[in-house]
């Protein structure tokens, strides 16, 4: 049970959404969260841009954590990295071809986390860091609705075939279209987990396909 003290944590706050233990696709319902959040394109192994843009998004991430604790006394575990994933042809996903993602990074925050918190955060992460990337760095509101979600086990570049069972059959076969971007949030940090056991939640927004809405 957690301590009515204990800072807030999204990964307990939100457990359909950050501890699935499903692995074949399911249906889960995702409420509206903030986030931070920062742009790009590119293969995220080699791109430079996309490096620096984690880097910024963690130091403001940190530098909230500090700032909402000293200014409002109210404490929270920063939660995990995310990412929205999208292309003009969605089976760059299955092939794998990374060149032609466009990414949005994501780190969740708390709804008392206001803009001018964010503001503040930036600035002081800038003064002390000088990561020229932490200018990109915004707040964003992100609801997805009805999704079709599991857990991935193992590496990041065998999600393929996963991806190519809910284009390809999943959809069709529950009567549903997608919407929005592909979602990605990393359970695991690549730097101490071995690639079989990295536990990655693949989430893909969607609506009925005679929804018009």
């Amino acid at each position: 049970m957690t301590r009515p003290d204990s800072p807030y944590d999204v990964k307990r706050a939100l457990r359909q959404c950050y501890a699935p233990r499903n692995t074949d696709w399911a249906l889960v319902e995702v409420p509206a969260q903030r986030f931070l959040a920062v742009d790009g394109e590119g293969d995220p192994n080699t791109s430079v841009d996309y490096a620096r843009a984690v880097e910024a998004l963690y130091t403001v991430a940190y530098t909230l954590k500090f700032t909402s604790r000293r200014t409002l006394g109210r404490d929270f575990v920063v939660g995990p990295l995310e990412g929205l994933w999208w292309s003009d042809d969605p089976e760059v996903f299955v092939s794998r071809a990374k060149d032609a993602w466009h990414w949005r990074m994501l780190i969740s925050q708390p709804d008392w986390i206001t803009d001018d918190l964010v503001e503040q955060a930036r600035q002081a992460a800038m003064a002390k860091k000088g990561l020229p990337a932490i200018a990109h760095v915004r707040r964003e509101t992100l609801h997805e609705g009805t999704s079709a979600q599991l857990l991935h086990i193992g590496p990041y570049d065998d999600e393929g075939p996963a991806l190519a069972v809910l284009h390809h059959e999943y959809l069709a076969a529950h009567g549903l279209r997608m919407v929005g971007q592909h979602h990605e949030i990393y359970l695991s940090d690549p730097r101490r987990t071995q690639p079989a056991r990295l536990r990655t939640v693949l989430r893909q927004p969607v609506r009925r396909a005679n929804d018009t809405a």
